[in-house]
């Protein structure tokens, strides 16, 4: 779901800042200073499972993990992908400075969708909450690169309908991997006093 330097049009570009802006303060003011350690591993993990990428015109296909992401980190998973996004730009040159915006905006967009599902949905049904989750924040990024790419240039029109049509079955993989996920979480991770309360 990177979109690459050169291909969105100014008023995408700008657009995609000003929305990654916003989400960046809220993530940043909903982030307290306990937290930050499990956000950076998130952030790592993020910036690390995107390596393995298939390139498809001016995006690609990868394991995003937006949904377990965003069920982790609520809010937080904004701050996590700009970081892990910006060391991919400056790094490995995946994505763009130019881009950065756009490709946060899309991915804490569709993280923080998967979190509003889970939490949406009845905890009794966890496991189908998790694959709704990972498959949602799949279908939601690439229904937000196919947007950006056809506001951006008409004539991409054609190769953003196929960057759709690609991540559908990656989305039913990432909802089958949340749910082994959350199942493992559940069943190995101890909750914090917070959660308990909660």
């Amino acid at each position: 779901m990177h979109i690459s330097e050169g291909v969105l049009s100014p008023p995408v570009l700008a657009a995609g800042w000003a929305v990654a802006a916003g989400g960046l303060a809220v993530g940043l003011r909903k982030t307290p200073a306990e937290e930050l350690p499990k956000t950076a591993l998130v952030s790592g993990v993020l910036f690390l499972i995107s390596l393995v990428h298939v390139p498809l015109g001016p995006s690609s296909i990868h394991l995003t993990l937006l949904g377990m992401a965003g069920l982790l980190l609520g809010w937080s998973v904004v701050p996590a992908l700009f970081t892990a996004l910006l060391l991919q730009a400056l790094l490995l040159q995946f994505g763009g400075i130019l881009s950065l915006g756009v490709n946060t905006a899309v991915m804490g967009a569709a993280a923080l969708t998967a979190y509003g599902v889970f939490q949406a949905l009845p905890r009794r049904f966890y496991l189908l909450s998790a694959f709704a989750a990972g498959f949602i924040a799949v279908i939601a990024g690439a229904a937000l690169v196919t947007a950006a790419l056809f506001f951006s240039n008409g004539n991409l029109a054609l190769t953003a309908a196929l960057i759709f049509a690609a991540n559908v079955p990656l989305a039913a993989v990432e909802g089958i991997v949340s749910v082994f996920m959350i199942a493992f979480v559940k069943d190995h991770v101890p909750r914090s006093r917070k959660q308990e309360r909660s």
